[in-house]
């Protein structure tokens, strides 16, 4: 791009002011031939001078990471679609309320959740450690991407009835959603620098969070509108603005890493379990990443709940249907893409910690004032602040990942932080799931009617979330702050 700078006659007795030198250039003469005019001076205080200010054609500098990073955004545009139609508004619904039906929908919606999770949770530290030797992390995001594209598009086959179909195919792309998700975010380093990894990141997941938004709104305005739309083409919908999504990644993100990029003699398999057993052998040099892991593993485990459990606790509590519940989700997208993009400017100009730490106080702060809501307006305002500090401490987590990370093991960091956030998915709505469900139960048995049995229960169930939130917060003041100036170190090799 061509910017002309400026371009300007001036006649007037202009006596003896003084200009910059770059706003001088006498018409036919060489301006360091005369001393004087080269120093700004005019030479004589009644002469009547033709002025011409310089024309500069200035060139902006060229930005090679530009494309790169916004073909990285686009993917988490695109994936966003998934987790906001298939998981959040439509087919997990679908699946209990039209495939199976009843409580039962329930519990084996739960279920292949947690297979997923499982599996999932086993292949991503190995997988991770294949990419960082073999430097073919996007390699292996395309082949889950097209892994779970494929299979969401077979959703669109699932009807009433098709029980185990239904399962499987949500299974596999699942595992190929979350699978991806891992080399997705271990090219974080490869889009940016040590100076702005906050504000990418953060600025990636708010992108996903529109993205979210629009597959919302393309998908359930016509389910809402169109007389007789099918649900099931809500998926196909879906798995095409996933990969179309996805095709920027594809063509333009580069690996930037310390892999070799060479296929090791003894295989890349052995090699991988070699290489998470020296990790756990050397695991004193990785304290920081140890002690951070646990932290989000806690503090995710109340994130999850939140999230897993947002639309119980509206339909339950505050008795919103399903147009309400959509509004809802999309409200909390609309706050959680500012969030991001706010926590990452925070993580840049100070710390990835400290930016997890403001975000999961003011989460703290909307849970707590959730016990005392008590209408549906002041539910959807506390909403808005969840999803805005919610979405901020997930967008910056994964930056500091890539922070407490050997440059040589980021996947592999970030496989280990799937293991965490796979196990998330068990342990938060188990204990969320169960509290809820025996508090109801002593309610019950002491006379209680069954409403009201029913919001007690639910209010013990959300107390646990803030238990986790503040156990987590309490773990994370025990990890070292790091920052572009003061980077993490580990011994060469490492």
């Amino acid at each position: 791009m061509w910017v002309i700078r400026g371009v300007f006659i001036y006649r007037a007795n202009i006596g003896a002011k003084p200009f910059p030198r770059s706003e001088i250039i006498p018409p036919g003469d060489d301006i360091n031939a005369i001393p004087i005019i080269r120093d700004g001076i005019l030479p004589h205080p009644k002469a009547i001078h033709i002025v011409v200010l310089e024309v500069i054609l200035m060139k902006k500098p060229y930005d090679p990471t530009k494309r790169p990073r916004w073909s990285w955004y686009f993917y988490d545009f695109g994936n966003s679609a998934y987790a906001s139609v298939i998981l959040l508004a439509v087919y997990s619904a679908y699946f209990k309320g039209a495939v199976v039906g009843g409580a039962e929908g329930t519990r084996l919606w739960g279920l292949s959740v947690g297979i997923a999770a499982v599996l999932v949770a086993v292949i991503s530290p190995i997988l991770g450690t294949i990419a960082d030797y073999s430097k073919k992390k996007k390699a292996f995001l395309m082949g889950f991407t097209a892994l779970s594209v494929v299979f969401t598009a077979m959703l669109f086959f699932v009807r009433k009835g098709d029980v185990f179909t239904g399962m499987l195919y949500f299974i596999l792309a699942e595992i190929g959603y979350r699978g991806a998700q891992v080399f997705y975010d271990a090219l974080l380093t490869s889009v940016s620098t040590p100076e702005n990894i906050g504000s990418v990141s953060g600025k990636g997941w708010a992108i996903g969070m529109l993205g979210g938004i629009a597959a919302l709104i393309l998908v359930l305005i016509p389910i809402k509108l169109i007389s007789g739309f099918l649900v099931p083409i809500a998926f196909l919908i879906t798995a095409v603005f996933y990969l179309v999504s996805s095709i920027p990644t594809l063509l333009w993100v580069k690996e930037i890493d310390e892999a070799s990029g060479e296929k090791p003699e003894k295989g890349n398999i052995r090699v991988a379990f070699e290489r998470l057993a020296q990790t756990f052998r050397s695991i004193k040099s990785y304290k920081e990443f140890i002690k951070y892991t646990v932290a989000f593993l806690i503090y995710n485990d109340g994130i999850m709940m939140l999230m897993d459990f947002a639309a119980i606790i509206g339909a339950t509590l505050f008795g919103m249907d399903q147009t309400q519940l959509i509004l809802f989700v999309i409200v909390i997208q609309i706050s959680g893409a500012a969030g991001a993009l706010l926590f990452g400017k925070i993580s840049d100009r100070t710390s990835s910690k400290d930016s997890i730490l403001i975000s999961l106080v003011m989460l703290i702060a909307c849970i707590v004032a959730l016990m005392f809501v008590d209408s549906l307006v002041l539910f959807f305002v506390v909403g808005f602040f969840a999803g805005f500090s919610l979405s901020g401490a997930q967008a910056v987590s994964r930056s500091m990942v890539s922070q407490l990370a050997p440059a040589a093991k980021v996947a592999e960091f970030y496989g280990f932080l799937s293991v965490a956030g796979r196990t998330s998915t068990f342990i938060g709505p188990l204990v969320f799931g169960t509290l809820s469900f025996r508090m109801n139960n002593w309610y019950l048995n002491h006379g209680f009617d069954a409403v009201t049995a029913e919001h007690y229960g639910l209010y013990w169930a959300i107390g646990s979330i803030i238990v986790f939130l503040v156990v987590g917060l309490l773990f994370l003041l025990l990890v070292k702050r790091v920052t572009a100036k003061d980077p993490m170190l580990y011994e060469s090799g490492k």
